[in-house]
């Protein structure tokens, strides 16, 4: 697939997908750029996935905020403005804003998130989810989970 220049102003932001509790923003989706994505996440405070893994690279730069990380098996870290955190794919990790929530840019090296994003905004009631359903979705587009 062969991809095109493009330009994406504020005003040509798509609608953020509602993920369960946080607020995604498709910047720049794989269909656009021919191998990665963009996003705007937005979490509110105690928000954020459980451990798990996904086909993709995927790197965070947190814009507003502070959010804990856990890479592999390791004990939490606080990212705070300004920190990158990279995660290989195939490596263990989740994410959990802290107290007031906040906002970083993330990136991944392939395809695939954002269709994940999206099948869950559409199919999940992101107030009570079915979890079950939820990791159907998640499983359906490579992603693995853990309970802990």
């Amino acid at each position: 697939m062969s991809a095109s220049p493009f330009f994406v102003q504020t005003t040509d932001y798509a609608h953020p997908l509602n993920v369960v509790g946080e607020h995604i923003t498709v910047l720049a989706s794989g269909r656009k750029t021919g191998g990665y994505e963009i996003f705007i996440q937005e979490g509110p405070e105690g928000s954020g996935p459980i451990p798990h893994t996904h086909p993709w690279d995927e790197s965070f730069f947190v814009t507003r905020g502070e959010v804990d990380f856990s890479l592999g098996d390791d004990e939490p870290r606080t990212a705070t403005v300004g920190t990158l955190v990279h995660v290989p794919a195939g490596a263990k990790h989740w994410f959990r804003w802290r107290q007031g929530g906040g906002t970083m840019l993330s990136i991944t090296s392939r395809t695939g998130a954002s269709e994940m994003f999206t099948d869950i905004d559409a199919e999940i009631a992101p107030d009570q989810p079915d979890v079950e359903r939820l990791m159907a979705i998640a499983a359906r587009h490579g992603l693995a989970a853990w309970a802990g």
